[in-house]
């Protein structure tokens, strides 16, 4: 089955958003991953803190001017009050508000999908993670990358031992867009590099949290200790734009992460290499498409997208034939669909990141930032335990 047959009992599902207003990128990006199976349907809104923004974006998605709303708390308190209310809300702001519209969604009884980093610490990110559970509603954590079917075929060799005991984990995400101080227009740009709204990090909690969360999420360890240096390229940042990084799994495999927003050249470097006793593999996020797998004593292959080759649930992923290229935004559709099928079907789906991904995610941030203040002194990971 794939995201094009939808069973009899799949029905759209009724979607908000808050943030995603004119002028932001990711906003975009998380209607289109919601339309493009035909799963949700976009009925409310607080697009913007700026009035004339937030009625714009609403006027120009074509959401009525009554489920426009200032903010998050009217957008819930509004919908409430409709039979036809929303029951999934997609929170796309800047890092600070994650955590205050993620708890209040979940106790107005919505389901959530969420930007990362999911909070700005690990206080937060554990209150939200009793805030799931008590809730009893879905939690989504944006971490697209592994909605790549071939992401997931490489998680899937794996654990089937393809690659034996496994030996080091390198993995990269570097950008070149933050190389020189961006223009006084460049809203992507003003948020990320002001604590206030980003956080305690930059690039880190940007993109490096990206690439830890891919490196468990093939590995199928869970990082136990970091040592790291977070540094600025740029002068006069107040948060970091590089990150170096050392890396002990729980399972004894060993590490390199590398992050960087000032690197000429690339401009969305995202790539993973996993070496095992008996084979390595290795992806990259700009050539999707294309999974390499090395075995120590045999010829190396070029893995393909190919339907018949992979298994059902991750096949159901895969929207067009094998030659014709999916990306950036199918990956992304791919967590959708995952929701609208665990929702109608009323299954959960293993590899769907939720809000665990995001309290490991905020413990790697911690312990980094702490090596980090220490000189690069080994950190522990709180919490850090199995298998992912």
């Amino acid at each position: 089955m794939n995201a094009t047959s939808c069973n009899e009992t799949t029905r759209r599902l009724r979607l908000a958003m808050v943030g995603g207003g004119q002028g932001a990128l990711i906003g975009g990006v998380h209607r289109i991953a919601a339309r493009m199976d035909d799963r949700f349907e976009l009925v409310a809104g607080s697009f913007s803190s700026q009035l004339e923004r937030n009625r714009a974006t609403a006027r120009e998605l074509g959401v009525a001017e009554s489920r426009c709303y200032a903010d998050y708390q009217a957008l819930l308190a509004g919908e409430a009050e409709r039979s036809d209310g929303a029951e999934v809300v997609a929170i796309v702001t800047p890092n600070h508000l994650h955590f205050p519209a993620a708890l209040a969604c979940l106790e107005a009884g919505r389901h959530v999908i969420c930007e990362k980093p999911m909070t700005l610490s690990v206080d937060e990110a554990q209150q939200l993670a009793a805030a799931v559970e008590a809730s009893g509603k879905r939690f989504v954590l944006a971490h697209n990358y592994v909605g790549y079917p071939l992401v997931q075929h490489a998680r899937e060799l794996v654990a089937r031992g393809e690659l034996g005991r496994i030996r080091s984990v390198q993995v990269e995400y570097l950008q070149e867009w933050l190389s020189e101080a961006p223009g006084p227009d460049n809203r992507q740009a003003a948020w990320r590099l002001d604590p206030a709204r980003a956080g305690a990090t930059g690039c880190l909690g940007d993109i490096g949290v990206h690439a830890f969360h891919l490196a468990q999420f093939i590995c199928g360890q869970r990082v136990s200790e970091v040592s790291a240096e977070l540094f600025n390229a740029v002068p006069g940042r107040e948060l970091d734009d590089n990150v170096h990084a050392l890396l002990r799994f729980v399972g004894g495999a060993r590490g390199m992460l590398w992050a960087s927003q000032t690197a000429p050249g690339f401009e969305n470097g995202l790539s993973i290499r996993v070496v095992g006793e008996k084979a390595s593999l290795r992806w990259a996020q700009e050539s999707p498409n294309e999974l390499h797998f090395s075995p120590l004593d045999g010829p190396a292959q070029r893995l393909t997208r190919r339907d018949d080759r992979l298994g059902a649930d991750i096949a159901r992923g895969i929207r067009i034939p094998g030659g014709h290229p999916e990306g950036y935004l199918e990956a992304f559709a791919n967590l959708y669909q995952a929701l609208s099928d665990g929702l109608n079907e009323g299954t959960e789906t293993p590899w769907l990141p939720g809000v665990e991904d995001g309290v490991d995610g905020m413990h790697f941030i911690a312990a980094t930032l702490a090596s980090s203040r220490a000189a690069g002194a080994w950190t522990a990971l709180q919490g850090a335990g199995g298998a992912p």
